[in-house]
C-alpha cells in the first residue's frame, strides 16, 4: 500500500487505470464471495481516496462509487456495511470542485432501504439499520451544501430519506416531552442506537433547509404520521414537530405553520380525534414560533382555526339530529364527546397564540374573533351559520365567545376606549348574547378581562358582604378624560347589559357573582360622582324591579337580586367613603341578617336557604331608601337631584337586519319598537316673503330693508359650513340614541327657551310693518307652507307653534 500510494501521488493520471483495475478485481471477487479479497480491495480504494486530492481523482471516484454500489447491492450485511463505512470517508472529504454530472440516486434508495431493514436477526438488523441511516447522513453532507447541485432536497428523494429516518425514531421508548429544545444525544448513543441516530440526522438535515426547499422537507412527515395512523395518539407527531421548529431556521416557522393549516384543511372530514391531534400538534408548534418570527400567518392561523370549530360545531350538531335508539346512541355519544376534543384543542390554541401576541395584534385579533361571532340582526359576520340550527348556533357562539375569553386574558389597555371600540362592545352586549346563561357568564368574563386593568378582579370574586374594603387593597388610578368620555358615550349600554342581566330567569348563582364583579370593576375604574350616582340608582331600580315583579320571576331569584343590590352598596359604601351612606347601609344589612337573612349573598346562594313566600310584606327597614341615601350623600358635595329620578334602561345599540329577523323575548319588544323610531333632527327653512302692492319700489327700497332668504339665513345660521351641519346632525342623533332621557328634556328646555328669545330678537331687529295692511308674511316649514297673515295682526307664540 505505500508503494502504491506513493505511485499514485506520484503519477495521479495513473488513477484512472488504478481504479478501473481495483473494481473489477473486486466485482470478480464480490460474485465470488472472496471476503478477504474484497476487504482488502476497498481497504486500497479508501487509503488512495483519502491520500490523492488532485484533479484527476474525479475519474477515480466514479470507480470507486462503483464499488461501494456493487457492495450495497450485495445481499451479505458484512459487505453492505463495509460499503456504507467506505461512502461515509468519501463523504467526509470536502472536493474542491463540484461534480456537476455525479448523482446519488441510487444511494439515496439503497440507504433508505438498509433504514428499514426486516432482518431475522435483531443485531444484524439494528447493524444494516445503523449503516443506512450513517449512509443517508453521508448523502446529505456530501450533497446539501452545494446550491448548484441540490438534488437531494427534489421531492422524489425527500420522499425517501425523511420516511427513512422517522420510521428508526418511533422505536425511542419514551417521546420527549420538554418544553424546551431536546438536548442533543451523547456519542455513544449515536453510534448504537438507530433512533437517536435518525434523530440527530433529521435534526442536521433540516438545519440545512432553506426559503425554498423547506416544504419539501416538511410534508412527508405529514404522509408518514397518516399512513401508520400517528395523529391518534400524537405523541410521536408532537415530538416530531417539536423537533422540527427547534431544528430550522426561526425565521421559516411560519412555513411549518402554513403546512400544518394546510394538513388540517385535508383532513377536515377525518375523525375527531385526529384532527384534535394535528390541532394539538399546531399548538406545539405555535408555542414555539410565537417566540420568535411568526410571519404573516397570524390571521390565516386564526381563521382556519375558526373555520374548523365551525365545521366542528357542524359535525357535533348533525350527529345529534342523525342519533337514533339502541347502540347507535352511544356511538353518538362517543362522537359528540370526540367533538368537544376537537374544539377544547382548538380554543386552547387560540388562546395561547393570542396570550403570546403583542397587544396591538391581540387587539386585532379580539375584532376578527367578535366580527365571526353571530349575532342575529347584522350581517356583519363572516361566518357560515346556515347549516347549524338554533341548537348549533348556539354553540358556536358559545365556542367564540370562549376563543376570545383566552385572547383577552391578560390584556392590559392604557384606556378603556383600545380595550372597548364601539364596533366590539356593540355585538358584545346584543341582546343575541343574552338568551342563555352561559353566554351572558362569558360576556360578562370578556369585558371583565378588558375593563380590569389594575388586577382586582380576584380580590373581588364572589358575592359577599364585605366587612372592610380597605383590607382588600384595591388599586386605582384617578380616572382619565378618556374613560369619562367612554363612560358618557357608552355608560347607558353597560348599565341596561346589567339591568337585563339580573332580571333572566335562568341565571345561576355564577351569573349573580360576575354581575355584582361588573359593577365592582365599573366603580374601581370608571366611575367618576356622576357614575357613582348612576350605578346607585341601577342598583335602586333592581332592588324595586326585585319588589315588584312585573316579570313574574321565581323567589330565588328576586332575593339573589335582593342580595345582588346589597353587595353592591355596601362596596360602593365604603369606595367613596361617606360616612352616612355607610351607616344606612350597614344598618340595613344588619336588620337583614336578624330578619331576612335571605337578601343576604351568604345566605341565599347557600344550599337548603328558606325562602319567603311573598316580598310585599316586609319592613321598609329591610330596603335601601332613595331618599336616605340622597340625603346621606348630597351632604357630602355629590348632585343628587338624578337620584329622584328612577332609572329606566336605555335603547343604545341598534342592529339594522338585513337578514331573518331575530325574535327576542317578551321583555324586548317594547324596546325594539323604540329602537326603530328615528330620531330626526330637521333645519327649518323660513321663507318671508313681503308683499306689498301700491308702494312705489323707490319708496320701498329708500324705506324699508330688504328681507330675502339668504339674508334670513346668515341670521340665523352663522356656521355656514355644510360639513359642520353634518357633523353637527351627526352629534344630535348619537346624542338623542345615548343619553338619559332626563338630561335630554332639559336641555330640550333650555335651548326652547333661547331660540324664543333669539327669534324674538332678530324679529324685532330685522322686520318692519309694511306700510299697508295688504303686507303678508309667508312661513315654510319642512315640506308644509301655512297660510299667510297679515304681519302686524301676527303674534311671536304663532310664529313659534309655526
Amino acid at each position: 500500500m505505500e508503494k502504491l500510494t506513493f505511485y499514485a501521488v506520484s503519477a495521479p493520471e495513473k488513477l484512472d487505470r488504478i481504479g478501473s483495475y481495483l473494481a473489477e478485481r473486486l466485482s470478480r471477487d464480490v460474485v465470488r464471495h472472496r471476503s478477504g479479497y474484497v476487504l482488502i480491495a476497498m481497504e486500497a480504494l479508501d487509503q488512495l481516496l483519502m491520500a490523492c486530492h488532485s484533479q484527476s481523482i474525479k475519474p477515480f471516484v466514479e470507480s470507486f462509487l462503483h464499488m461501494v454500489a456493487k457492495l450495497l447491492e450485495s445481499g451479505e450485511p458484512k459487505l453492505q456495511v463495509l460499503g456504507t463505512n467506505s461512502f461515509v470517508k468519501f463523504a467526509n472529504i470536502e472536493e474542491d470542485t463540484p461534480s456537476y454530472h455525479r448523482r446519488y440516486d441510487f444511494f439515496v434508495s439503497r440507504f433508505s432501504a438498509m433504514c428499514h431493514s426486516c432482518h431475522s436477526d435483531p443485531e444484524v438488523r439494528t447493524e444494516i439499520r445503523i449503516a443506512g441511516i450513517r449512509g443517508i447522513q453521508g448523502v446529505v453532507r456530501k450533497t446539501v451544501n452545494d446550491e448548484l447541485r441540490a438534488t437531494i432536497w427534489e421531492p422524489q428523494h425527500m420522499d425517501k430519506i425523511v420516511p427513512s429516518l422517522l420510521f428508526n425514531m418511533q422505536k425511542i421508548e419514551e417521546a420527549d416531552s420538554r418544553i424546551g429544545p431536546p438536548s442533543s444525544p451523547s456519542a455513544t448513543d449515536k453510534e448504537e442506537n438507530p433512533a437517536v441516530l435518525a434523530e440527530n440526522c433529521f435534526r442536521e438535515l433540516l438545519g440545512r433547509a432553506t426559503f425554498g426547499n423547506m416544504n419539501n422537507a416538511v410534508r412527508p412527515v405529514f404522509a408518514h404520521l397518516d399512513h401508520h395512523k400517528l395523529w391518534d395518539p400524537n405523541e410521536f407527531a408532537v415530538h416530531c414537530f417539536k423537533i422540527i421548529m427547534y431544528s430550522i431556521q426561526a425565521q421559516y416557522s411560519h412555513h411549518v405553520i402554513q403546512e400544518i393549516l394546510g394538513h388540517l384543511d385535508a383532513r377536515k372530514k377525518d375523525a375527531p380525534r385526529v384532527r384534535a391531534g394535528i390541532i394539538q400538534v399546531l399548538l406545539e408548534a405555535v408555542a414555539i414560533a410565537a417566540k420568535g418570527s411568526i410571519g404573516p400567518t397570524v390571521l390565516e392561523v386564526f381563521n382556519t382555526l375558526l373555520k374548523h370549530l365551525r365545521l366542528s360545531v357542524e359535525f357535533e350538531a348533525d350527529d345529534l339530529q342523525g342519533g337514533s335508539v339502541g347502540s347507535a346512541n352511544l356511538n353518538t355519544s362517543s362522537k359528540d364527546n370526540d367533538e368537544k376534543i376537537v374544539q377544547n384543542a382548538i380554543i386552547q390554541t387560540i388562546g395561547f397564540f393570542g396570550s403570546n401576541l403583542p397587544d396591538y395584534q391581540r387587539s386585532e385579533i379580539m375584532m376578527f374573533i367578535m366580527g365571526k361571532v353571530p349575532v342575529f340582526g347584522t350581517s356583519t359576520h363572516t361566518l357560515d351559520i346556515s347549516q347549524l340550527g338554533d341548537l348549533g348556533t348556539r354553540r358556536i357562539q358559545i365556542m367564540l365567545l370562549r376563543s376570545l375569553l383566552m385572547v383577552t386574558s391578560g390584556y392590559k389597555a392604557k384606556t378603556i376606549v383600545t380595550a372597548l371600540p364601539g364596533s366590539f362592545l356593540d355585538p358584545l352586549l346584543s341582546p343575541s348574547l343574552m338568551e342563555d346563561y352561559e353566554l351572558r357568564q362569558l360576556v360578562l368574563e370578556v369585558m371583565h378581562n378588558l375593563m380590569d386593568r389594575h388586577d382586582n378582579r380576584a380580590k373581588l370574586r364572589g358575592i359577599r358582604i364585605i366587612p372592610d374594603v380597605a383590607d382588600l387593597k384595591i388599586k386605582r388610578e384617578k380616572i382619565c378624560r378618556q374613560d369619562t368620555s367612554f363612560m358618557k358615550k357608552n355608560g347607558q349600554q353597560l348599565y341596561r347589559h346589567i339591568y337585563l342581566g339580573c332580571k333572566e330567569e335562568d341565571n345561576v348563582q355564577k351569573n349573580y357573582e360576575l354581575l355584582y364583579t361588573s359593577l365592582a370593576l365599573i366603580t374601581i375604574e370608571l366611575a367618576n360622582e356622576e357614575v357613582v350616582i348612576d350605578l346607585i340608582r341601577l342598583a335602586i331600580a333592581l332592588q324595586d324591579s326585585a319588589i315588584i315583579n312585573e316579570d313574574n320571576l321565581p323567589m330565588f331569584h328576586r332575593c339573589g337580586i335582593m342580595a345582588l343590590v346589597a353587595a353592591y352598596l355596601n362596596f360602593v359604601s365604603q369606595m367613596i367613603a361617606v360616612p352616612a351612606f355607610c351607616q344606612h347601609v350597614s344598618k340595613v344589612i344588619e336588620i337583614r341578617t336578624m330578619e331576612a337573612p335571605y337578601f343576604l349573598p351568604e345566605h341565599i346562594f347557600r344550599d337548603k336557604c328558606m325562602l319567603p313566600k311573598s316580598l310585599e310584606k316586609h319592613e321598609k327597614d329591610l330596603y335601601f331608601l332613595t331618599n336616605k341615601i340622597a340625603e346621606s350623600l348630597g351632604g357630602s358635595g355629590y348632585s343628587v337631584e338624578r337620584l329622584s329620578v328612577p332609572y329606566v334602561p336605555q335603547v343604545t345599540a341598534l342592529f339594522p337586519s338585513s337578514k331573518k329577523p331575530h325574535k327576542p323575548k317578551h321583555k324586548y319588544k317594547d324596546e325594539d319598537r323604540l329602537s326603530r323610531r328615528k330620531s330626526i333632527v330637521d333645519t327649518v327653512s323660513i321663507q318671508v316673503d313681503i308683499l306689498s302692492n301700491n308702494v312705489p319700489s323707490d319708496d320701498v327700497v329708500s324705506n324699508t330693508e330688504e328681507i330675502t332668504f339668504e339674508a334670513l339665513k346668515k341670521a340665523i345660521d352663522t356656521s355656514g359650513m355644510e360639513e359642520q351641519e353634518k357633523e353637527k346632525r351627526r352629534l344630535v342623533i348619537e346624542k338623542f340614541q345615548k343619553a338619559p332621557f332626563e338630561e335630554i328634556a332639559a336641555q330640550c328646555e333650555s335651548k326652547a327657551n333661547l331660540l324664543h328669545d333669539r327669534l324674538a330678537q332678530i324679529l324685532e331687529l330685522t322686520i318692519r310693518p309694511p306700510p299697508s295692511p295688504s303686507g303678508t308674511l309667508t312661513i315654510t316649514s319642512g315640506h308644509a307652507q301655512y297660510q299667510s297673515v297679515p304681519v302686524y295682526e301676527m303674534k311671536f307664540p304663532d310664529l313659534c307653534v309655526y
